[in-house]
Parts: structure tokens; C-alpha cells; sequence
């Protein structure tokens, strides 16, 4: 364990460039040989916008790293922080709890509050526009998007104090997960069940992609499927009646034009237009 800390302590660039890289290609793969839905599609025509929006959360994390070092270096070296006021334990434990915790206030909490407050639901449609859900949905995010995901782990690092290796680590796994969860793939209903217990597997982060609420509104979790169930946020649709997109933005032309979606947080805010449960 005390490796695997070390090597993400120091991560190279290159390794966590080939972490996102590998992990869509792989799923890209996976979701041509397995779809869930067959889209008719041009599959790279779809993922430029998608790879766009990659690219430049990508440069935003990176523009901003150096706040994540100097606030991880700070708590480490005054011991300030939930994880470091707990008792001693094993370090597999400690980097597990550090890893629950970042899931939660870097991922689950700061996507809550972006469906809850109208100006953050802006920014945050234009991921949940994209009408074919697939591997490259996962990085989807409008630059302030990037911006606003990036300020609440800053806060979980101070705030729970984990050191730069936890960071680097969740930050990886979190890139895994999410490609997993978007991509267009079809697992067997019991493996995806019972997968959906502990981590977010796909059929359960496809819900959240339903076009109308109450779904919309649900399964906000990123890597862990505990938050969701802990907090009453779950919720359980099959998965051949999913209809991807938002129900106030059905233009799927516009939803896939970078130009527009650039300007989308910008729209003036509309109701949604449906509200009701899915037999």
C-alpha cells in the first residue's frame, strides 16, 4: 500500500494523461462490442464536442494544480483535517476514508448543489444535453463547470485533509469510474445490480441521465453509490425506457454544436416541463 501512495505522491503527467486516454479508449471499445443502446450515430462526429470539453477541463485542473499542492501540502504539514484527527489506524483504511470522503465532497455534494441552485444547473447542462450517452460523456463539463468541480475538492482536501498521494489517487479512480458509468455498455442485469450496491455502475448513472424529474434529479454519485443510497437519492428506472437529454433543451443539433453549448449556461432559465414517474 505504501507504494502505490508513493507512486501517486509523484505521478508523472504522463501517466494520469495515460489514464484518461486509456480509459476512453478501452471503453470506446467496450461499448462498440456490448452497446446498450444501438445509436445511429457518427461516433466521432458525437465526441468532438464531448473530447473539447475533456480538453479543456484538462487544462483548467492543470492551470489550478498548484492551489490543490500548496492546500494538500498545508494540512499535511500541520496535521489539520478530518482524517488526521482520527485515531491511527492501517493505512489501507486511511486511504480509504480519504477516498470516501473526497467522493463525497469533491463529486457527490458539489453535483447535489449544482441541481439544486438555478445559476449551477445552467453551467451543468450542458452535460446532461448530450442525447447519445457514451464514454466520452463522462468529460463533458463547461469550463465553469471545471472550475466550480475544482473549488469543492479544493475544499475537501482542506477540509478533510488528505495528503496529495489521496488527491492524485482519487482523481484517477474518479476518471475510471465516470468513463465506466457513461459508457454506452450493456452488463448482465444481475452484475449491474449488484455492482450498483457499492459503486456506481452504469445502468444506475444512466438514470440520472433521463430526460425528465424526477430521475434527472437523482443518483448524483460519482464513484461510490453509498452517498446516493445514504442520502435518499436513489432511484431505480429500467434501463430500455431511459430517454437521454433534457427535457427543456430538446434541440439535439444545438446540443451538439460547441459554439452553442459554450453559450448555454447563458440561456434564460426554463421550468422543467414534465414531472412525473415512469412506470
Amino acid at each position: 500500500m505504501q507504494d502505490l501512495i508513493n507512486y501517486f505522491e509523484t505521478i508523472p503527467s504522463l501517466h494520469r494523461s495515460i489514464i484518461l486516454v486509456g480509459g476512453i479508449t478501452f471503453f470506446w471499445l467496450l461499448e462498440g462490442a456490448f452497446p446498450l443502446f444501438q445509436f445511429k450515430y457518427k461516433k466521432w462526429s458525437h465526441a468532438i464536442p464531448n473530447l473539447f470539453f475533456t480538453l479543456t477541463t484538462v487544462i483548467i485542473n492543470f492551470g489550478l494544480a498548484f492551489l490543490l499542492l500548496e492546500t494538500a501540502d498545508w494540512v499535511k504539514l500541520n496535521d489539520f483535517g478530518v482524517i488526521n484527527w482520527l485515531p491511527d489506524m492501517p493505512l489501507w483504511l486511511y486511504a480509504l476514508i480519504g477516498v470516501l470522503l473526497l467522493d463525497f465532497v469533491g463529486a457527490y455534494l458539489a453535483h447535489y448543489v449544482e441541481h439544486k441552485v438555478k445559476p449551477l444547473w445552467m453551467i451543468h447542462l450542458v452535460h446532461h444535453t448530450d442525447h447519445k450517452v457514451d464514454t466520452t460523456t463522462a468529460n463533458r463539463h463547461h469550463p465553469l463547470e471545471s472550475v466550480i468541480r475544482f473549488t469543492f475538492t479544493l475544499i475537501g482536501v482542506f477540509i478533510i485533509g488528505t495528503p496529495i498521494a489521496l488527491v492524485f489517487l482519487y482523481q484517477s479512480l474518479s476518471l475510471i469510474a465516470t468513463q465506466f458509468s457513461h459508457a454506452n455498455i450493456k452488463l448482465p442485469r444481475k452484475v449491474d445490480t449488484a455492482l450498483s450496491y457499492v459503486l456506481v455502475s452504469p445502468d444506475m448513472h444512466k438514470v440520472h441521465h433521463h430526460n425528465v424529474l424526477p430521475y434527472t434529479d437523482s443518483n448524483y454519485g460519482n464513484i461510490f453509490s453509498i452517498w446516493d443510497r445514504l442520502f435518499g437519492t436513489f432511484m431505480e428506472l429500467d434501463r430500455e425506457k431511459i430517454v437521454y437529454g433534457v427535457d427543456t433543451f430538446p434541440d439535439e443539433i444545438t446540443n451538439s454544436n460547441i459554439k452553442d453549448l459554450l453559450k448555454q449556461p447563458f440561456h434564460k432559465y426554463r421550468k422543467p416541463t414534465t414531472a412525473s414517474f415512469d412506470k
